[in-house]
């Protein structure tokens, strides 16, 4: 049976797993920083995900279910993720930087169709591995095992996935310190830096202390504008969000309680998301 919210959001190994796994997203966008780019901002992660889904559920005998320009728009305006304009460059960007390719087409050139490249869906991978590690980690299952042992079931997974996250309003809709943060280039990096600097033993404090002392070499780690960076965590600190343990730039930051557990709901809505679409892939695997 699936983990729900309340039991994620409540479970006390939470926060050292999530920061775990938010360690292994910063990982990941070490490795690949292009790649992570696209998930760490809340619309881009949505179109992402929205894309992955037609990727994965498409027939190859059939061309009507071909990952297209007009299907992907036709999907992120059904979910108001995004302006048509919008998803048109994010897959013209997806296409420059070879996160997805045309696919080899002799029929009507106005409905190329293109797919997600190999090197996509392995980095892919790390994201599935980190959030299956980190339900295995509350209940002591064996999901990350059981996807390892069956290379097909990332396609059926997946889109099961984009669909709770496209239907979730605890992700999609998240409270205010947080929202501030997730229309930032790469807030979601940002997020996932600060939180994985925390020991989890602070998390009951009003203001837990971060590993962070040095916005500008935040910044430059980030490689966003300094500038723009200030900016944001000012904003935050007017709402008390986050702060300095002492002089700002030369004290560590420090990030309020509700800052914390604003986040840590968003990762339990999220990875419960993720069981459920994990636990209804189960009969088909047991079936396979």
């Amino acid at each position: 049976m699936a983990l729900n919210f309340e039991y994620i959001a409540g479970h006390p190994a939470l926060h050292r797993h999530v920061q775990a796994q938010s360690k292994a997203l910063l990982h990941i966008y070490e490795t690949s920083p292009r790649l992570a780019a696209v998930f760490a901002t809340q619309q881009r992660w949505l179109l992402a995900h929205t894309g992955l889904a037609l990727h994965f559920a498409r027939n190859p005998r059939d061309p009507r279910t071909e990952l297209t320009l007009a299907r992907f728009i036709d999907a992120v305006l059904r979910y108001s993720v995004a302006s048509r304009n919008t998803a048109e460059a994010f897959i013209k960007e997806m296409l420059h930087y070879h996160i997805i390719e045309y696919l080899p087409h002799t029929g009507d050139g106005r409905a190329h169709p293109f797919q997600v490249t190999p090197a996509t869906l392995k980095e892919f991978d790390g994201w599935v591995f980190a959030h299956l590690r980190t339900l295995d980690g509350l209940d002591g299952g064996n999901r990350l095992a059981s996807f390892l042992e069956q290379p097909g079931m990332i396609a059926r997974l997946q889109p099961l996935v984009a669909e709770g996250l496209l239907s979730s309003s605890p992700v999609r809709e998240p409270k205010q310190t947080f929202s501030l943060f997730i229309w930032l280039n790469n807030g979601g990096i940002v997020m996932d830096w600060l939180m994985s600097g925390i020991d989890p033993d602070n998390a009951g404090l009003d203001q837990i202390p971060t590993s962070v002392v040095s916005v500008g070499e935040f910044a430059s780690w980030l490689k966003l504008s300094r500038t723009h960076l200030a900016r944001k965590l000012r904003d935050a600190e007017k709402l008390g969000s986050v702060g300095w343990m002492g002089r700002r730039g030369h004290s560590v930051m420090w990030v309020s309680n509700s800052f914390y557990q604003e986040y840590m709901t968003v990762q339990a809505a999220k990875l419960a998301v993720i069981d459920a679409a994990f636990e209804a892939c189960r009969p088909m695997q047991k079936a396979g």
